[in-house]
């Protein structure tokens, strides 16, 4: 949840099954491995994309680490979206065990 401009901090394993989840990665990141339905947008596309990104549920954002992230929740944020950050990123998704898949059919590797 965001309040007074603070971005809630959500780790992997604690995104509800069936969020929206936007991936803010680059395109071979995603390629290795994603949250299948999932919304892809590389950071550095946000600013001309992120009409494509629905406001009417809540939204976790995701990378690696959660770095990126962060910042791209925060300028979410900024602009009204009702969003968290997922902290750890695709490592904890990873180290979770949460199902992912990928364009290569290859395991994912953080």
């Amino acid at each position: 949840m965001t309040q007074g401009g603070i971005v809630t901090q959500v780790p992997a394993a604690e995104v509800p099954a069936g969020a929206f989840l936007l991936d803010v990665r680059e395109d071979d990141e995603w390629d290795a491995g994603h949250v299948a339905g999932a919304l892809h947008i590389p950071l550095g596309e946000l600013g001309a994309r992120y009409t494509e990104i629905e406001r009417d549920r809540p939204l976790f954002v995701i990378c690696r680490s959660g770095n990126r992230s962060g910042h791209a929740a925060h300028a979410l944020a900024g602009a009204g979206w009702d969003v968290r950050n997922v902290s750890d990123g695709m490592m904890g998704w990873q180290a979770a065990g949460r199902p992912m898949t990928s364009e290569s059919g290859n395991p994912y590797v953080a």
